[in-house]
């Protein structure tokens, strides 16, 4: 059986969900402006679905991920007769991913990265100035 979480396995847990969500932005990213076929075929965004976990030995809560799921968004239905994709009545479906609050979503994932690699290193400074002070 472990020992009790500290407050590097709290933020190692965090900063793992953190970049599960910035690669799930970045698949949106790459996929936004794709067209398919059918409404079927179209790309959905993913979103990383955090859940919390509290140890009891330390009394901490940690974050996992607890799912990658697709978004329940409907794809864009566009008229483009000309496009090699085009079903009989001349439509395509494109993927409803909006670029910019993916950007900000990667945006607010990497400043959360950051601020746990800041708590890191303010943690480890403590810990060194009380190891100098004996």
């Amino acid at each position: 059986m472990a020992g009790p979480l500290t407050l590097f396995d709290v933020a190692q847990r965090a900063m793992s969900a953190q970049l599960v969500r910035m690669n799930a932005a970045s698949s949106n990213l790459a996929n936004a402006g794709s067209i398919s076929a059918t409404e079927g075929e179209a790309y959905r965004p993913i979103r990383a679905v955090f859940a919390t976990e509290m140890d009891k030995a330390s009394g901490l809560a940690t974050v996992r991920v607890g799912a990658v799921q697709r978004d329940t968004v409907a794809p864009l239905k566009q008229h483009n007769p000309d496009h090699p994709l085009a079903d009989a009545e001349g439509n395509v479906w494109a993927a409803p991913v909006d670029e910019n609050a993916e950007m900000v979503e990667m945006l607010d994932a990497s400043r959360q990265y950051q601020n746990m690699i800041e708590a890191l290193s303010t943690a480890k400074q403590l810990m060194l100035d009380t190891m100098r002070m004996k």
